[in-house]
């Protein structure tokens, strides 16, 4: 009978029905996507934990993974069984089973112990695939059909769309089926009539040259026994088509960078249950014609006549007499086939017209209220052969018309010829996009409604991760703009605008931005694709390039236009946004990858500053414009490049040291750590007057001929906001400079009557930069201020997302800069909501992968009364609130299981706080003035301040 018993109670120990703690693995991702395909022989897996208990912590973990799920069910994994390993890691957690094989499924669980070491409960299953190892297991061929002939467009090269099919006989007992698919160009995929999958712009922009991505598809329930049509339509896209702004600028090459055909490379594998195998692939068999879609171009739109539809094409029953032959097209052999590690665009929403407008000449204009990016959903009648034509703008002229000026030579229209049909016709553009907030249709014989015309928002699918309101409306305006301009511009590379003739991935523009965009969204995914896309097009000198992707000439140029090369502020993007992913998730992995390629580039750092350990003034003049881009769009005095070169010069050494430790790499973080404080000295020698006042010397630079053109009328400065604010940000200055320099920046301020005049690289670190040095109470007047330049400038304009100028447009004097560059839709500016996170809602990590988190809100004067942010962490949901009432200030804190936080609450003294609801909070005084400590585990918590301090 004690027998009995022991075991009964060793049972129950074990026993994930029974077990003794509620600690529970959630959100199984493996590298960072639920469910996915993949191809990395070695996944990362990851969950979060949620538990009732406060302080609550992982003290070991068991990770089960199995080919079925019966036997996973059943605690009996083939493939892998972690045991219980010690050890509080719940994320990059590599996969050490058996070796994968391609096309396998596998399953897994996890399960975890809490801080009194008892087991909670097994998670939820959850499942990876993986894709194809070997190139040589497509069996598939390069398909094609050149159909230039049939361009009839004068002003751009618009030939038709591709239609590409082929019919199989499958047998009876198929257990399951899967496409494996990719093109050279964009390509959409049909089995039985059905478009697979609910993605756009397949299968992503790459270096074709040297990096291509497929799509995987559980086509199980579109196959069946008999017979079967597997279909595809292509577009040139990004690999035939038009990119940038090659068009404007007279490069003596405007599309077709890779090449001029779009290509399809496809296999279906169908699995019987008899263990049979059968693969139908892209071959000499498939058939093609064109069809409806008579034009299609990413930058310059579609035009698809409904009278040309083949009815049936991609169907059983159809008749291919008129169809031609494909053409097969050799491969390139040195190319990587890998499966897409990003999130892919989608449709995110659909808007609904909030005004339409009869404008001149029987058009009209619709207005969908929001600037964003995407493609519209059409509904029409009319006659046969009537043509609707639909043009984008982001914002009317003062009489109604639509701006397309600062589309410059993207021609963004889209023609639906009408087929007649008794019924609606119901139409969208399918490898095309738009940046815009209007709509005018043109050809329509009666008035649209808000059923004519809706709007698709399309955006790579990032989750959410951040949310943010306060009592402030333009600050809540703010923020939306801010959100939806990184919808907009995250679109499979993080692009610089989503309208005009250029939608580039540039690095300045994303550097800048990367920290901002992560409070946002979950971008892990996303950057694994473009840092990938990033370090192939890193030059043979080591220089990162200003954008990424970027096509080449065979001479190694840019062929967008032959003086795009690198630039400071912009090549620094290899490393930053590497460093800003391990950050964020603790992601070593992503260091150890392109560890390489950024001491590669750091070699070219040190050898272009030889024995000065800085870049003197007009050091980077071998580039076009001169010193680079600099603080691009700035509106005051303008900052020395070669300054602003030299601090980031020490920042990516900065970076690159704690990189190096992160990974073991103690060799490298001892040459980095002499190398950053060689940097320090010789700059604080070359560019202070030694009271620490930034100097350059403008003899130097000339009349500045070459250099970028807005600087020509005043030169270059060192006693610039923007030199300070990096400065400080970086951590470059001595601390005996700090102060110094916090209040030459606080200085410089006032004197420009209390208004910001950074551009692109200054405004990232400006507000982040007086918050560090004491003045805080001065970051939130420019953060409400309404004058120009300024974000709520922009909002009281009628702006729903970030331009790209401050002075874009002004109520009453209409477009400023209005063909030029002149861009609605442009994140870098939004870069303050970096701010307004880590600062206003004091919300930062302590420690990579926020494994250790600080909270510390910096409180505003009564202009703003309450803010409350929250941010989803790899390691959970952490938020920050507070709010002023009768006098008090009460501080709502979440802090994720298995992290601890420091909160640095605003108080004069330990008295004046008080903890509701907890009697175990020690509170202590803070070396921090002003503030009282407090370290947290997880829970909720609440703290009530009397007699709190408000900023300078």
């Amino acid at each position: 009978m004690k027998r009995t018993i022991n075991m009964l109670f060793a049972f129950l120990l074990c026993s994930p029905v029974w077990a003794l703690s509620d600690i529970k693995p959630v959100y199984l991702r493996c590298n960072y996507k639920v469910n996915p395909f993949i191809d990395t022989k070695i996944p990362m897996l990851s969950w979060e934990l949620v538990s009732n208990q406060n302080n609550q912590v992982q003290t070991a973990y068991q990770v089960m993974v199995a080919s079925s799920l019966a036997l996973l069910n059943n605690e009996t994994p083939d493939i892998w069984n972690s045991g219980k390993t010690e050890g509080n890691q719940t994320n990059q957690v590599a996969y050490n089973g058996k070796p994968l094989f391609s096309a396998g499924i596998y399953y897994w669980k996890v399960r975890s112990w809490d801080k009194d070491r008892n087991a909670g409960p097994w998670s939820i299953v959850a499942s990876w695939e993986t894709g194809l190892f070997n190139k040589l297991e497509w069996k598939a061929d390069w398909i094609g059909f050149e159909l230039d002939s049939l361009n009839t467009n004068k002003d751009y090269h618009l030939p038709p769309a591709p239609y590409l099919r082929r019919e199989v006989r499958l047998k009876t007992g198929i257990k399951r089926a899967r496409l494996y698919v990719t093109s050279l160009g964009l390509n959409e995929f049909y089995v039985n009539g059905t478009r697979i999958g609910s993605d756009y712009f397949l299968p992503g922009w790459t270096d074709y040259n040297k990096r291509l991505y497929y799509q995987v598809y559980d086509v199980s329930k579109n196959i069946k026994a008999g017979d079967n049509v597997l279909g595809a339509v292509l577009s040139p896209g990004w690999y035939a088509g038009y990119v940038g702004y090659a068009l404007l600028v007279g490069s003596p090459q405007v599309r077709g960078f890779y090449g001029n055909t779009p290509l399809l490379r496809a296999s279906v594998w169908v699995e019987y249950h008899n263990g049979e195998r059968e693969i139908i692939a892209t071959d000499g068999s498939w058939k093609a014609s064109d069809g409806a879609l008579r034009e299609t171009d990413i930058l310059n739109g579609e035009t698809y006549d409904a009278r040309r539809e083949v009815k049936g094409w991609s169907q059983t029953g159809f008749n291919m007499l008129d169809w031609k032959p494909v053409t097969i097209y050799a491969d390139k052999a040195d190319r990587e086939l890998q499966v897409y590690p990003g999130n892919p665009v989608a449709i995110f929403d659909t808007l609904t017209a909030k005004k339409i407008t009869k404008a001149r000449n029987g058009r009209y204009i619709v207005d969908f209220g929001q600037n964003f990016s995407g493609i519209i959903r059409l509904n029409v009648k009319g006659k046969t052969g009537d043509s609707i034509i639909i043009r984008y703008g982001e914002m009317l002229h003062p009489d109604g018309r639509l701006m397309t000026e600062n589309l410059r030579r993207a021609r963004a229209i889209d023609t639906y010829i009408i087929k007649g049909d008794e019924n609606m016709e119901t139409w969208s553009p399918q490898f095309t996009y738009h940046g815009f907030q209007f709509v005018e249709i043109a050809g329509l014989k009666y008035q649209p409604t808000i059923e004519t015309i809706k709007g698709l928002v399309l955006t790579s699918s990032t989750p959410g991760a951040g949310t943010m309101e306060t009592d402030n409306a333009m600050i809540n305006q703010l923020y939306k703009n801010i959100v939806w301009t990184q919808r907009s511009n995250y679109f499979d590379i993080p692009t610089d605008c989503p309208q005009r003739d250029e939608r580039l991935g540039w690095t300045g523009d994303a550097q800048v931005y990367t920290r901002s965009a992560i409070y946002n969204n979950d971008i892990s995914a996303f950057f694994l694709k473009w840092l990938q896309d990033l370090n192939d097009a890193q030059f043979p000198n080591g220089a990162y390039p200003i954008y990424a992707p970027m096509p080449l000439t065979v001479n190694g140029l840019s062929a967008i236009r032959s003086t795009d090369s690198y630039s400071p502020g912009w090549m620094e993007a290899g490393i930053i946004c590497a460093y800003e992913m391990y950050q964020a998730y603790g992601d070593t992995g992503i260091i150890k990858k392109y560890w390489p390629g950024m001491k590669r580039f750091m070699s070219f750092l040190d050898q272009k500053a030889g024995g000065d350990h800085l870049f003197k003034e007009r050091a980077f003049e071998e580039i076009s414009p001169k010193g680079g881009f600099g603080d691009w769009l700035s509106v005051g005095k303008k900052t020395s490049p070669d300054l602003l070169a030299s601090i980031y010069y020490f920042y990516c050494s900065k970076l690159m040291e704690e990189m190096a430790a992160a990974i073991g790499a103690d060799k490298d973080k001892q040459q980095l750590q002499q190398n950053a404080q060689r940097i320090r000295a010789a700059f604080v020698k070359h560019y202070t007057d030694g009271a620490g006042n930034f100097k350059v010397n403008p003899e130097i630079y000339g009349d500045v001929t070459g250099y970028v053109e807005y600087s020509k009328e005043k030169g270059f400065h060192g006693h610039t906001q923007t030199a300070y604010a990096n400065a400080i940000y970086m951590g470059l200055l001595p601390a005996d400079f700090i102060k110094i320099a916090g209040n030459s920046l606080a200085g410089l301020l006032n004197e420009n009557d209390w208004k910001l005049a950074t551009g692109f690289l200054g405004v990232k670190p400006l507000l982040p930069a007086l918050s560090l040095t004491g003045h805080t109470g001065l970051a939130y007047h420019l953060l409400l201020s309404k004058e120009y330049p300024s974000w709520g400038f922009e909002v009281i304009n009628g702006a729903t997302t970030i331009w790209e100028r401050w002075n874009s447009y002004i109520k009453e004097k209409g477009f400023e800069n209005n063909a030029g560059m002149n861009s609605f839709n442009h994140y870098s500016f939004g870069s303050v909501n970096e701010w307004m996170f880590e600062y206003m809602a004091g919300i930062k990590p302590a420690a990579a992968g926020f494994k250790k988190i600080i909270i510390r809100p910096e409180i505003a004067d009564s202009s703003i009364n309450y803010v409350k942010a929250s941010y989803h962490s790899i390691n959970g949901k952490i938020e920050s609130s507070w709010k002023k009432v009768n006098g008090k200030l009460i501080m709502d804190i979440i802090i994720p299981v298995n992290t601890k936080a420091k909160v640095l609450i605003p108080a004069s003294s330990v008295g004046s706080v008080r903890v509701k609801g907890k009697n175990d909070i020690m509170l202590k005084s803070s070396d921090v003035s002003n503030r009282v400590e407090a370290d947290l585990g997880s829970g909720k918590y609440q703290f009530e301040v009397t007699g709190f301090a408000t900023p300078e």
